[in-house]
């Protein structure tokens, strides 16, 4: 019997701590199987899928900057892959491709179960309208955030985001230029690719409330600036991606293989050995 084959697949991907993970899942589940990584640019991203599937992938997981993208080679969207209109993860089907998004369940669970956090009636802020932003904000929604603002600096694409959500009474879009004006968050989360260079982004002061939540979807060396700008800020508590990453690859892996890994030994693992060198999957 062969070994399913796994990938991630993104724009640069060779850091990707995925495959580390999955093993390390499988591993711990006795399940057999391989996980690699395709670096595929955008031009590249359907022949890429193409050919993992020809050579007998199983499933992969989608990063930056392929997620939206992803979704629409599938044939079937997941509810939450469709709210978003983003896709992380890929189930290979007889009728083709399967798309899920597990991004925003994976943030919600590490920052209510492993960081303690209540995110329920939340003045809250959204930094960025990609597909990593898109990923997280119906999960978001549905644990109880009282208002959810996005900013970028691309209005349409705010727009659009908004417009996906559909929560005209909670949801509220706003331009780059806006966020001088909107301050005291509960939560800041910050959703752009923008800080890779770990240097902090340029936001104005008081928009963080005191002893308020900072998150950081990357990880590593791309999470730098802005979680210093957050202690600097008096965040209460200020959280990289790394255990979203996670979390996130825990619910790809039950949809793959129909078991959920316990998170906590293998999150244990890379914190401690600080493996994280850029933002991504």
């Amino acid at each position: 019997m062969s070994i399913p084959r796994f990938a991630v697949i993104g724009h640069p991907v060779a850091h990707s701590l995925s495959p580390r993970i999955h093993t390390a899942f499988g591993r711990q589940l006795g399940i057999a199987l391989e996980y690699g990584t395709i670096d595929a640019a955008p031009e590249q991203f359907e022949s890429a899928l193409a050919s993992f599937a020809a050579a007998g992938g199983t499933g992969a997981n989608i990063t930056l900057p392929h997620k939206a993208r992803a979704a629409s080679v599938c044939e079937h969207l997941s509810d939450r892959a469709r709210r978003a209109g983003a896709v992380n993860t890929l189930l290979r089907t007889d009728a083709g491709w399967e798309g899920d998004n597990t991004d925003g369940v994976g943030l919600v669970r590490d920052l209510t179960q492993r960081h303690g956090l209540d995110l329920r009636g939340r003045r809250s802020l959204l930094i960025g309208a990609g597909g990593a932003a898109a990923g997280v904000a119906p999960a978001l929604l549905d644990a109880g955030l009282a208002d959810l603002f996005i900013v970028n600096r691309s209005r349409g694409r705010t727009d659009a985001l908004a417009a996906a959500l559909g929560d005209r009474a909670r949801v509220h879009p706003h331009h780059w230029d806006d966020l001088g004006g909107l301050g005291g968050f509960d939560l800041v989360i910050h959703a752009t690719s923008a800080a890779h260079g770990g240097a902090a982004p340029s936001l104005p002061g008081g928009l963080l409330a005191p002893r308020g939540a900072a998150v950081d979807l990357g990880y590593g060396a791309a999470a730098t600036g802005f979680l210093d700008w957050a202690r600097a800020s008096g965040a209460g508590s200020a959280i990289d991606g790394l255990g979203m990453l996670v979390e996130q690859a825990a619910e790809s892996f039950l949809r793959w293989h129909g078991a959920r890994p316990d998170t906590a030994g293998v999150y244990a693992m890379l914190r401690e050995r600080d493996a994280a060198p850029v933002t991504g999957d």
